[in-house]
């Protein structure tokens, strides 16, 4: 049987396409749009304002595109971890539903496994295996059992977001518009090593907030831990940014994972005022969760504390991130997309 294509996740140029090769008129494509990404039908025979036969027709090459999580993993938190199945059932990814009192937030996947190769993150050692498209990637967003409470969207699963930006793009695009879910980009955190080109697309075609992984201020050091440091220098990342203006709507902050006697020093946090300084933004400190095979540990509190308190004299904001998930392993840096966990 000849596979179908899914409408979940296409752009309203691609459903205006879809509507031109149906033979529909060209005001369908909206209601194509309002139909997936406002009512969130299950089948196209529910789009009752196009015509029957159409509405037919369309059923036997297309489908909706969406199906639920393969399983599920609650922390003692409250966090619970989602557990998808891609590419045709061959490939798995995770997201992570994190409840707060303030807000719902979900923790979305944007490709399989990752290229990057960060010594501190379990994706990075389950390698790349794929990207994933923006209907697999919006599946996410609609599938979890808690998708009308969300609030915000942060793109800190598995995967290096900017490098797969066409389909980033097409989902925040959807998330955005007013034609899809029209939420606010304020609502929607894109995280990122920093890749340079990728990077300075998103400044300029994207209002979503951004988030730069970056963990340590010295070359040499950050290298070790992060292999991408060789093409994409921290010092690169922060001369383009400051040609932008993140005083308004967009905010900028940067993701600083504190490792025991490597990077948790007063002298790293004087150089890394330093480096931010003149950049509007914000400084959150992470605690490392260990992962099998690397022997890195987590500053204590006290030391991230003390940390934090340095970077907000010398006029850095800063904050140290609660910990969520862990014990199920769905924490910064534990997500791998294995279907044993």
């Amino acid at each position: 049987m000849e596979k179908k294509e899914k409408l979940w996740g296409k752009t309203l140029p691609e459903l205006q396409e879809v509507a031109f090769k149906a033979d529909l008129p060209a005001y369908s494509a909206k209601q194509m749009a309002d139909w997936l990404y406002q009512k969130k039908v299950s089948s196209i025979g529910e789009m009752t304002n196009i015509a029957a036969g159409k509405r037919e027709m369309l059923s036997s090459l297309y489908e909706i595109g969406v199906q639920p999580p393969v399983k599920t993993v609650t922390s003692a938190d409250g966090t619970k971890k989602y557990l998808f199945a891609v590419k045709e059932n061959s490939q798995y990814i995770e997201s992570v539903y994190i409840p707060s009192k303030e807000r719902a937030t979900l923790c979305v996947s944007s490709q399989i496994g990752c290229k990057m190769n960060c010594v501190f993150c379990m994706t990075g050692k389950q390698g790349f295996s794929g990207q994933l498209t923006a209907n697999e990637i919006l599946n996410q967003v609609r599938s979890v059992p808690e998708a009308g409470e969300l609030t915000n969207i942060v793109f800190m699963g598995m995967g290096e977001p900017l490098d797969n930006v066409e389909a980033l793009f097409k989902a925040l695009e959807i998330l955005t518009a007013p034609y899809g879910y029209a939420w606010s980009p304020k609502r929607i955190t894109v995280s990122t090593i920093g890749v340079i080109p990728a990077l300075k697309r998103f400044l300029e075609e994207s209002s979503c907030q951004l988030a730069v992984s970056l963990h340590s201020p010295f070359h040499g050091e950050r290298l070790s831990l992060m292999p991408m440091e060789k093409a994409h220098p921290a010092e690169r990342i922060i001369e383009l940014l400051h040609a932008y203006d993140f005083s308004h709507q967009r905010r900028l902050s940067f993701e600083y994972i504190m490792f025991e006697g490597l990077n948790d020093s007063a002298s790293h946090a004087k150089a890394l005022a330093k480096m931010l300084k003149g950049l509007d933004c914000r400084v959150n400190l992470i605690r490392f969760h260990a992962i099998p095979g690397v022997q890195l540990r987590s500053a204590g509190l006290p030391k991230m504390e003390n940390f934090r308190d340095l970077l907000n004299r010398q006029g850095i904001t800063c904050t140290v991130r609660e910990s969520r998930g862990e014990d199920v392993f769905a924490a910064c840096g534990m997500l791998s997309g294995r279907v044993s966990r």
